[in-house]
């Protein structure tokens, strides 16, 4: 047939028409381009938008307190010896040495409302006279000692009134008690401290002796009635002047009434016991023990009374908290926390009352610092001497009263004091602890109690949590995938891997449900068995794949290449039920120990596992949640791991079987080193999963956050801390701002894993990529 024959039908390329792209298409192919491009910027916008959110929201935890001068007062010109103030901050007072309150009101100075100065003074005030006054701050009560040797306590009521004509006045009355008489009759008193816990009140008394130091102390009594409150009385005296071996400079009672803390004036400290019915000398310390002036120039309490403040007389400043010993099987002192020398000794000194900070300083200078973190909020030189100070109840105010007899009103912003790096990634020596730790304890049961909010039990548990999830799914995961990409028979893998990414949709909370009411009590009394049967499992795997590899060919011929499994896993099924019969047995045998209840020996792996290691053992713990969570993780890294072996070239495998592999040699060596790319993006996203995971690690761990990575104890995720946290928090509060701090090292930890992730995942493809 010719090319002219009119029979010949025109070749398809001969058709113009054909390479002709219709206008619709150009416009939606250029509109997916602009729409594609568009919804990645987005997402990276977005990204970006929810990373500055949450760094706002930390922000503000890691800047130092704000100090902003408000307003200069004049008082009225005297010898005073305390600075004290109302919770407002708005009719402070000031004792002068003969014991009476003079009152200055801070509020509209020259406005409708201002008060001039005012003076109050206890009714007997007269009649007797004051040697020695002291102040509590954080009772608003004053300890007035008298030269005949009897004291009494004034309480300073104040009461917020609300005028017809709007605004707010406070008021002040004293409440007194009857003067008591304390140690020896007519020698004066020198020092007074007075504690009370509600249920014991002891006051302590320095009184001068024919030219000596006595020390004596007495419990008070008073009588409660239907009708009210009785009268206040003396109830024991003890004289504990034996305990005395030098001339007491300060004396300290705690708020909880069971002890007293003499300071002596060289330096040493006095601490004696109370139990409620008798003195006992429990501890002698020297705080500045290192220094060639070992003096004390001050010695106050911190928020709690159970952290004392000093400062030696060249300007060292330390903290000494209470804790208990092991060695000496009791509660003593010892030191916590050193901060920056002052110049010199402080001059004044006042306690926060919502939380461990305090204003200290001599001279110009003053500073605020935080005693639980060793932190300076807040330091300055002022343009005046500073004779006393005094920190706003609501820690909101600073007051000084120089030596010209005029009142400084500072506003204090300082909304977070206790954050800082320290805070969070370092250890502190809490109240109460023998040593530095990592703690996080949000909430507690007692108003002074302080916050510990490190992060670190938290990272730590999250990378618990992903550890043994990893261990667990990573080695079944990745070797299902390739059995099933390359050995599994297709009409199999047709209904395998659907049931697989079905796994995938099994909501966490229903695997967390039954991990912790289910599965966590089976494995806490069966863990012998739960090993020996994973163990017995593996052994026997390999045996059994060893065995059939050498069985003639005649009779591996019989089962065709892709339904191995059918041999193969009725062999399992026998030995895992071996294993785990034969863990009883092992546990009666080797995890044998004396039950402290009955004496009796018995066979109990949990009992044995904290004898023998000294490590906890609680039912809920990270080996329940490896499983679980694994099972979480499994059909992810399956699903990925599965669909990058399969993508392989089939001209990889033929050729690999024509030059004589085995299937298992071809799998190995050859088709798993080209998806290794895409088995590593599989892991990465599973690890992401594991990391993120909340519900699971909530109901199947107790949710306790410790630092440790014993398998067998419980432990809290970032994530899952967030969750639980976060709805009770207070709004831009600490702990709120704290728990963003948590979703932001969160966020940069897996934005760490992921870019590692992908520049190994880079290198691996392009070191395994097809031949062109």
């Amino acid at each position: 047939m010719s090319a002219r024959d009119p029979m010949m039908k025109p070749l398809p390329s001969a058709n113009p028409d054909r390479f002709v792209v219709r206008p619709v298409t150009l416009w939606f192919d250029r509109f997916m381009n602009y729409f594609i491009t568009v919804g990645g910027l987005s997402i990276i916008v977005a990204v970006s938008l929810i990373f500055v959110f949450i760094l706002l929201q930390v922000f503000p935890l890691f800047r130092g307190a704000r100090v902003e001068f408000q307003a200069s007062l004049a008082v009225p010109p005297d010898e005073y010896v305390f600075l004290g103030t109302d919770e407002w901050s708005e009719l402070p007072f000031f004792v002068n040495r003969q014991g009476e309150l003079v009152f200055v009101d801070t509020v509209e100075p020259g406005g409708p409302h201002h008060r001039p100065p005012f003076t109050r003074a206890p009714g007997w005030l007269g009649e007797v006279d004051v040697s020695a006054i002291a102040y509590n701050d954080h009772r608003w009560q004053l300890l007035y000692g008298t030269a005949d040797g009897r004291f009494a306590i004034v309480d300073v009521r104040y009461e917020a009134k609300f005028l017809d004509r709007g605004g707010r006045q406070v008021s002040v009355e004293l409440e007194e008690t009857p003067l008591l008489r304390i140690g020896r009759e007519g020698a004066p008193v020198q020092q007074l401290a007075s504690g009370n816990s509600g249920t014991q009140a002891i006051v302590a008394a320095v009184q001068e002796v024919d030219g000596r130091c006595e020390l004596h102390a007495v419990t008070l009594v008073q009588q409660r009635t239907l009708l009210g409150d009785g009268e206040l009385s003396v109830g024991r005296s003890y004289d504990l002047t034996e305990y005395l071996d030098g001339n007491p400079q300060y004396l300290l009672v705690p708020s909880d009434a069971d002890s007293v803390l003499i300071g002596l004036d060289d330096g040493r400290v006095l601490y004696l016991s109370f139990d409620g019915s008798e003195f006992s000398k429990r501890q002698m310390f020297v705080p500045f023990r290192d220094l060639g002036d070992r003096r004390i120039a001050s010695m106050n309490f911190l928020l709690g009374d159970v952290s004392l403040v000093f400062t030696a007389s060249c300007g060292a400043n330390r903290i000494y908290s209470v804790y208990r010993d092991p060695a000496w099987d009791a509660r003593i002192w010892g030191p916590t926390k050193t901060f920056p020398n002052l110049d010199r000794g402080a001059r004044f000194y006042s306690a926060a009352m919502r939380n461990k900070a305090f204003l200290i300083g001599g001279g110009r200078v003053a500073a605020l610092r935080y005693g639980t973190t060793e932190s300076v909020r807040w330091h300055d030189e002022l343009p005046f001497d500073v004779s006393l100070a005094a920190l706003g109840p609501r820690y909101d105010r600073l007051l000084f009263l120089d030596d010209q007899a005029t009142l400084h009103c500072y506003g204090l912003d300082d909304p977070h004091p206790q954050a800082g790096w320290r805070t969070y990634f370092g250890r502190i020596q809490y109240e109460g602890q023998a040593a530095p730790e990592f703690s996080w304890q949000s909430t507690g049961g007692r108003d002074d109690f302080e916050r510990k909010l490190s992060l670190v039990p938290l990272i730590i548990g999250t990378l618990k949590g992903t550890f043994y999830a990893t261990i667990f799914a990573l080695p079944i995961s990745l070797l299902a995938a390739i059995y099933t990409s390359q050995f599994l028979r297709p009409e199999i893998k047709r209904y395998v891997k659907p049931i697989m990414e079905i796994m995938a949709s099994l909501p966490s909370v229903v695997l967390g449900f039954l991990a912790a009411l289910w599965l966590a009590p089976i494995i806490s009394n069966a863990v012998p068995s739960l090993l020996l049967a994973a163990a017995t499992v593996i052994v026997a795997a390999l045996g059994v794949g060893y065995f059939w590899g050498h069985l003639p060919q005649r009779i591996r011929v019989r089962l065709k290449p892709g339904y191995e499994f059918l041999a193969f896993v009725p062999v399992m099924l026998v030995v895992a039920y071996a294993g785990w019969q034969l863990g009883f047995v092992v546990e009666r045998a080797l995890f044998v120990v004396e039950d402290p209840s009955t004496g009796l020996h018995i066979a109990d792996f949990r009992s044995w596992f904290p004898h023998a290691t000294g490590l906890s053992f609680e039912q809920r713990n990270a080996f329940v949640v490896g499983f679980v969570m694994g099972f979480a993780v499994i059909p992810i890294i399956f699903t990925i791991a599965e669909d990058a072996l399969s993508n392989v070239p089939e001209a990889f495998r033929s050729g690999s079987l024509a030059l004589g592999a085995s299937r298992w040699q071809t799998a190995v060596r050859v088709v798993l080193p080209t998806a290794s790319a895409g088995i590593f993006s599989a892991i990465m996203i599973g690890l992401g999963r594991a990391v993120g995971e909340t519900m699971i690690v909530v109901m199947a761990t107790g949710n306790t956050p410790v630092t440790e990575f014993n398998p067998f104890t419980g432990m809290r995720t970032l994530s899952a801390n967030i969750a639980v946290e976060l709805p009770e928090a207070p709004y831009l509060g600490t702990l709120y701002r704290t728990l963003f701090l948590g979703a932001l090292v969160l966020f940069l930890l897996t934005f760490l894993i992921n870019t590692v992730a992908e520049i190994l995942r880079q290198r691996l493809r392009e070191k395994y990529r097809a031949v062109e």
